[in-house]
């Protein structure tokens, strides 16, 4: 009699590693999505208004705009499975952090034009949309995913399979 082994591939350690973070993977793929779009809006406008406007100013109207649009896809696409809550709650603190993230982008325009004396397009278009996106986009992923689009307290993105799905769960 010959010992017969199990024809079953076991996961990669990158397969596990993926499998345990799939939901997180899948937001931050939403949310960069919803990101991008928004980033050549306000860029968009940003440019359009550089010139006529005060660089801040110009920077403050196009994130407004932009983050309109980022609100409507996150709300509607990237958090779409989380539970709703009063409208007017999640919009008035989606804005709320927003306004953080523009102090974080404007901040860094700021201290690149006016303090360090970087006053081209350029240099302002790197300030605000290179440092600033990303410090300001980090804050604002972290914030909206913990406080404005909170999961209920039954909310998994685990799915069967996966260890974060208990036996429980899955019997049901």
């Amino acid at each position: 009699m010959t010992d017969v082994q199990s024809t079953t591939p076991q996961p990669t350690m990158f397969q596990k590693l993926y499998a345990r973070f799939e939901g997180l993977v899948r937001e931050v793929g939403k949310f960069g999505t919803i990101g991008l779009i928004t980033f050549l809006i306000d860029t968009g406008v940003y440019n359009l208004l550089w010139g006529p406007l005060n660089t801040l100013v110009a920077g403050t109207i196009s994130m407004a705009v932009a983050a309109t649009c980022a609100f409507i896809g996150n709300r509607f696409w990237t958090w779409r499975d989380r539970a709703r809550t009063d409208l007017r709650r999640e919009y008035a603190l989606y804005f709320l952090f927003n306004l953080v993230g523009l102090v974080i982008a404007l901040s860094c325009l700021g201290v690149s034009h006016y303090l360090f004396g970087f006053t081209s397009q350029l240099s302002d278009n790197i300030a605000k949309n290179g440092v600033g996106l990303v410090l300001g986009t980090l804050f604002r992923f972290w914030s909206y995913r913990q406080i404005v689009f909170r999961k209920s307290p039954d909310h998994t993105d685990a799915t069967p399979g996966s260890p974060a799905v208990t036996e429980s769960e899955t019997a049901g």
